[in-house]
């Protein structure tokens, strides 16, 4: 049944959230909350935030009614088992929240379920299944080196008909399961340390969950999915400052607006 939001209906199955964040995400996290539940066109079921334990965070999902997640509980290794990084970066933490992700399908309750980055905000309306299929949204350009760790993990090239990495993805459990265990199969250890032995450790951006999920989709069945462009803009302006107005003035341009510093994601993203 449609559920009625405000003004607006949400159709289709009910969605789950999973938004992996840390104590730096709470000037955004409120505002990408309140974004998810105006704008995305589903019903949404519960919304989980991963994190580090953080009563910060604790009791912001409580005010926002959301579910806790201590990152800990969701996979048998933390970042201190990742060592990936050189004398000028670190980017173990980085890896190790996609693995998070990854391994969303073991926290949520819903088939479906959108993860989104704690920093990103959507100003319009989103759809994530339509007519059966699944809508991806995407940019066009991306790092040479997720689709070499593609190629290594699956044992063959990503067909990429654009890149899937934009701040945010809805998976399918029983799909992102059975990529998973062909990753299994084919190394004959478990998936994220999988993954972890297959990057070029001297490569800084050596993989994407996002990527390696929407690929093996696309591969699958190409007609499955429905690919619109993200129009992401980077700001370096805090969220807080957004008013309705500009909200509005974004939105004919772009469907969301990222608060990162991330130098490399401000390339382009708008594509």
């Amino acid at each position: 049944m449609p559920e009625r939001t405000g003004m607006r209906m949400k159709h289709g199955p009910v969605i789950d959230i999973l938004i992996p964040a840390i104590e730096k995400d709470l000037g955004t996290l409120p505002y990408a909350i309140d974004h998810l539940r105006r704008y995305v066109q589903h019903p949404i079921g519960q919304i989980y935030i991963v994190s580090p334990a953080s009563q910060r965070i604790r009791n912001l999902c409580a005010n926002k009614k959301c579910v806790f997640v201590n990152e800990r509980s969701v996979l048998p290794i933390t970042k201190q088992d990742i060592h990936y990084q050189s004398s000028r970066w670190n980017r173990s933490g980085w890896l190790y929240q996609q693995l998070l992700k990854m391994n969303g399908d073991r926290i949520v309750k819903a088939n479906h379920f959108l993860v989104i980055d704690a920093d990103t905000v959507l100003i319009t309306p989103h759809s994530f299944l339509a007519g059966g299929k699944t809508v991806f949204y995407c940019r066009d350009w991306s790092q040479p080196e997720y689709f070499n760790t593609y190629r290594k993990l699956l044992g063959v090239k990503a067909l990429r008909p654009r890149s899937f990495v934009t701040h945010y993805m809805l998976f399918e459990k029983t799909k992102l399961a059975s990529l998973k265990k062909k990753i299994e199969a084919k190394h004959r250890m478990p998936w994220y340390r999988a993954i972890i032995h297959c990057i070029n450790k001297k490569k800084q951006f050596g993989f994407s969950e996002y990527e390696t999920y929407a690929n093996y989709l696309y591969a699958l069945a190409p007609g499955s999915v429905l690919l619109k462009s993200a129009r992401n803009k980077s700001l370096s302006s805090n969220a807080s400052s957004l008013n309705e107005k500009q909200i509005r003035r974004q939105a004919l341009k772009y469907r969301s607006l990222s608060f990162h510093k991330r130098k490399i994601y401000s390339k382009a993203s708008q594509a």
